[in-house]
């Protein structure tokens, strides 16, 4: 399968569609897309996505029904890793010094604790291994 960098603009458009959507037709996602195409390139996109691996479909009468192959969790966390390793040399604690850094006033008290408890489990995880 080939990595998100490959996809084109139209190819991406398609797929933050279909993840936004869950599920739909090729006219649902031509809706959802800036500077919509023609119906038919519609198709084409979602032919090639497809055949890429990246959506599948089933038939609902006479139409068909796109949704992605890989979870937006599982996209979500190889494009995590992917700047990781790209931008803070693969490591975690570099990111999230980066994070914390330019964000850390904006964090609520909720979510202070919840990184703290994040922080414990992780210790935890450690201490098993």
């Amino acid at each position: 399968m080939p990595e998100p960098e490959t996809l084109s603009r139209r190819e991406r458009q398609v797929m933050d569609a279909i993840y936004e959507l869950g599920e739909a037709t090729a006219k649902d996602i031509q809706r959802k897309l800036p500077d919509p195409p023609s119906y038919s390139a519609v198709r084409a996109v979602l032919t090639r996505l497809v055949e890429l691996g990246k959506l599948k479909y089933r038939e609902q009468g006479p139409r068909y029904l796109y949704s992605a192959t890989a979870s937006k969790h599982k996209l979500r966390q190889a494009a995590l890793r992917k700047i990781v390793d790209t931008f803070f040399e693969g490591s975690p604690l570099n990111t999230i010094n980066a994070l914390l850094g330019s964000s850390a006033s904006e964090l609520t008290q909720s979510e202070l604790d919840e990184l703290e408890q994040l922080v414990a489990q992780a210790r935890e995880k450690n201490r098993g291994a």
